[in-house]
């Protein structure tokens, strides 16, 4: 979809063949997690709590690498839209640049102070806080490329080109799973590394994707034809607008991420079960909430490319059969975690009932809040699309800071452990309530301010 513009022809179709492949982009992603856990819950649950702790920090990775990556989305798709393909150009080089400079810095930061941000956890148990640092130590070295492959993700999203991105990351996915069992459990000519191995293979697969990204980028994408990415300076201006549009939501998910490590700190009072349980967990909820991400992507690049072309009753439109679709997902998650909790689970550790037990809990309440996440998803991509990522990030801070006194309220009743699991589902549901209805106010007022515009121009 290169040459295919998102402001001509049917909007389900256009909304589908742009969102599947970033769906299925985000189901490769959702891949390279459970690759991992399946083959560490192998290894054992330490292994597996020892990653999930770790992981926290790829997590807040993923807010800063957020910067360059909406503004990429966002800004490309907007220059398309007035046709601007010079300013696409520079946007594309300058969000590279920033994703490999946040990269540098924040991997550095990580492995200067491994012990103490493990230490953070208060985890108790030297075997796992050993396994969880030389995890985090891997990744940090890797970071480069775990920041800019979505940084080039975006570029193409915008552009209206989202099988691109989707082949080149299932490339990394299928070497990730090679390497995966391979690495961890010690097979043929590798020595048995266990959650090293997984980290190793995670780098690889990862520096794998970025290769293909930069020789495909220079061969088949108009943007990138005829730009020299090292002679183009950082612009000052380019770089204001891009933490303009991805700033809020970085911090939305930073703090998020702040979020997720001090409830699992108060989840790590029960031992390293419950964290290993909700880190799988987490793991397989991330089927909804990466899936729902991806067509909340699709969105955003649809909203951007008609509100660059004025065309604001197909923005309305394209936003209503987005829900419809997002929803329909919701559904069918929450039946799956209702009814296949148990066999899921299994899928990742199979051989202790009381994670099991435990997890199987986790899905079943989270089931409850499933089709207002995507709800909440979508409405997001929605308002980033018409550069208002403010609103959003508002919501999901608020909200999702919440989740800390429920979570230490309810958790002291009789509800227990569950009574975190709780707090999580409660605050989906106000997200998706609350960002829905503000976006549906804020379109409607935009779309009456231009339609009176134009009555008054006439």
């Amino acid at each position: 979809m290169e040459n295919g513009r998102l402001t001509e022809g049917s909007i389900t179709d256009k909304l589908i063949k742009l969102a599947l492949p970033i769906m299925a982009t985000s189901f490769v992603q959702v891949a390279y997690n459970m690759t991992d856990m399946i083959w560490l819950g192998r290894v054992g649950t330490k292994a597996v709590a020892a990653s999930g702790t770790a992981g926290f920090f790829t997590w807040f990775a993923s807010a800063l690498f957020m910067i360059p990556k909406i503004g990429a989305e966002v800004s490309i798709a907007q220059a398309y839209g007035r046709e601007d393909m010079e300013s696409a150009k520079k946007f594309a080089s300058n969000t590279l640049k920033l994703s490999i400079v946040i990269a540098l810095i924040y991997g550095l930061i990580l492995i200067l102070f491994r012990h103490e941000i493990i230490g953070f956890f208060n985890l108790r148990d030297a075997e796992v806080v050993g396994m969880a640092i030389d995890y985090l130590v891997i990744v940090s070295l890797g970071f480069i490329f775990y920041f800019i492959n979505p940084v080039f993700s975006g570029i193409f999203n915008g552009s209206g080109n989202s099988t691109t991105p989707f082949k080149i990351n299932s490339v990394g996915l299928i070497t990730n799973m090679i390497l995966d069992p391979l690495m961890i459990m010690g097979i043929g000519p590798f020595p048995e590394m266990g959650i090293r191995g997984a980290a190793i293979a995670t780098v690889i697969a990862q520096a794998i994707v970025t290769t293909i990204f930069i020789i495909i980028s220079r061969k088949r994408s108009k943007i990138f034809k005829d730009l020299n990415f090292f002679t183009i300076p950082f612009d000052k201006e380019c770089i204001r607008l891009i933490f303009k549009l991805g700033f809020p939501a970085s911090v939305q998910q930073g703090i998020f991420a702040g979020i997720g490590m001090i409830l699992a700190r108060i989840i790590a009072q029960w031992g390293p079960v419950p964290v290993a349980a909700q880190k799988v967990g987490n793991q397989i909820e991330s089927i909804s909430w990466m899936t729902a991400g991806g067509f909340s992507t699709a969105i955003s690049a649809f909203v951007g490319q008609n509100y660059g072309a004025g065309k604001w009753e197909r923005i309305k439109e394209g936003y209503k059969k987005g829900l419809q679709i997002v929803g329909t997902l919701g559904v069918f998650v929450t039946i799956l975690f209702v009814f296949g909790a148990n066999p899921l689970f299994k899928i990742f550790i199979p051989d202790d009932p009381e994670a099991l037990k435990i997890g199987a809990k986790y899905l079943r309440i989270l089931a409850i809040s499933e089709i207002l996440m995507t709800f909440e998803i979508a409405s997001r991509g929605a308002f980033n699309g018409l550069g208002k990522t403010i609103p959003p990030s508002v919501v999901g801070v608020v909200f999702n800071a919440l989740r800390i006194p429920m979570a230490l309220i309810l958790s002291s009743t009789s509800l227990g452990l569950d009574g975190v699991w709780w707090s999580i589902t409660i605050s989906s549901m106000l997200k998706g309530l609350v960002l829905t209805s503000w976006y549906i106010i804020v379109l409607n007022k935009l779309t009456c301010r231009k339609t009176n515009s134009d009555i008054v121009v006439e």
